[in-house]
Parts: structure tokens; C-alpha cells; sequence
């Protein structure tokens, strides 16, 4: 899969953040995105083959591993990824929307299109609060899925068609841990990231409407 797209999508929010959403946009490309492609796909890449149990019974190795690995946990990361960094898209389309109607209309309709002011400052906090919600879905979605943040070496399973209660081993579990820790951690950085920017943004538009008020009232 390329993942181009979505370097790109990110460079093109790039210009229209803060910089707080600056920091996010590098921490969801260079530690998630690269780490993603450059280590993390080729940990989980034959993930089924390996994950072995000590029985030969025809389909019980399978039905165990889909019991205990539902959803990849390399798929379900690179989901996250893509459901996180699309609400950026809500952005850069209201830009181009603004920028269209200014061609339209040929004339003059706002003081900047890429200004974070008025009904792009909303915009702006949508997609915050739409990729807060997402990085929380997903970790809670990651901890139901799999009994919590771990990875374990050994898994009794007792499903049919298995004849009874059978070992199975995971292939390299304490690398595919660290990988997990590590992709709970820059989630846990993001969400912090984007409920600073957040703030930041709100604190901002009420100083700025408290000035507005302020001189108005002295003038």
C-alpha cells in the first residue's frame, strides 16, 4: 500500500496550522507514518503463518488465531491512521471552497481564505475535536480487542473444533509488545497535542473577542 496520499494531505494542512498542530502533523508522520512502514508492517507481515499450536487437528489453529486476533494489529494501526488524518481534510476542503467562491464571485469575499477566523475557526475545531475522538475510540477499540496493551508468548484456547484445550504460541510477542506500547504512547501524545491546540484556539478567540469589546467600549 502507498502511503503517499496521505504525506501529502498532511503537507497540505501544514500551512493552515498552529504551531502546536505543526508538532502533530511531525509526530503522525515521522513516528507513526515511518515507523509504520519502515518496521512495524513487516513485524506483523506473516503474523497467521507463525502463530502455531501444539495439535494438528484440522481448522483448530485457525479458529484460534481469528478468537485471539480478530482484527490485525497492524490493520487496525493503519486504520487509525488514515481515520485520524482525514478530519484534516474537512480544512483544506473549506479553504478550497472559500478560494471557489472568491472565482465565482471575482471579487474579494474574505480577508484571507486560509485565515483560521470566523467559519474556517470552526472548521478547524471540528476536525480537532473529530481527531480527539478517533485516537480515544481507537485505543479503547485496541485495549476490548485484545484483554488490554499486551502481547502474550502463550494462549489456551479450547474452541471447537480443537478436541481440547490447546497451547498456542505467538510469534515474536515482547517485539510486537514494544511496537504496541510504543503505538499507545503516540497516540496518548496526539490526544494531548490536539486537546492543547484546542484550547489554545478557544482561549485565543475569547481573549480576541474580549480586546474587540474592550476597545469598543473605550472608544
Amino acid at each position: 500500500m502507498s502511503w503517499g496520499f496521505l504525506r501529502d494531505l498532511l503537507s497540505g494542512v501544514n500551512k493552515y496550522s498552529t504551531g502546536i498542530g505543526r508538532i502533530w502533523i511531525a509526530v503522525v508522520f515521522i513516528f507513526r507514518l515511518l515507523v509504520y512502514v519502515a518496521a512495524a508492517e513487516d513485524i506483523w507481515k506473516h503474523e497467521h503463518d507463525e502463530f502455531e499450536c501444539n495439535i494438528k487437528q484440522p481448522g483448530c489453529e485457525n479458529v484460534c488465531f481469528d478468537h485471539f486476533f480478530p482484527v490485525s494489529h497492524i490493520r487496525l494501526w493503519a486504520l487509525q491512521l488514515i481515520m485520524v488524518s482525514t478530519p484534516s481534510l474537512l480544512v483544506v476542503f473549506h479553504v478550497a471552497y472559500q478560494e471557489n467562491r472568491e472565482k465565482r464571485h471575482n471579487q474579494k469575499l474574505y480577508k484571507s481564505a486560509g485565515e483560521r477566523d470566523g467559519g474556517l475557526l470552526c472548521t478547524y475545531l471540528v476536525s480537532l475535536i473529530l481527531k480527539t475522538g478517533f485516537e480515544i475510540v481507537f485505543l479503547v477499540l485496541f485495549y476490548k480487542l485484545y484483554n488490554g496493551f499486551k502481547v502474550p508468548r502463550l494462549v489456551k484456547c479450547d474452541i471447537r473444533p480443537c478436541p481440547n484445550t490447546v497451547d498456542c504460541y505467538i510469534s515474536k510477542p515482547t517485539e510486537k509488545m514494544i511496537f504496541l506500547y510504543f503505538l499507545v504512547a503516540t497516540s496518548c501524545l496526539c490526544i494531548v497535542l490536539n486537546l492543547s491546540e484546542l484550547s489554545y484556539l478557544i482561549f485565543k478567540y475569547f481573549i480576541k473577542r474580549y480586546l474587540k469589546r474592550y476597545i469598543k467600549k473605550h472608544q
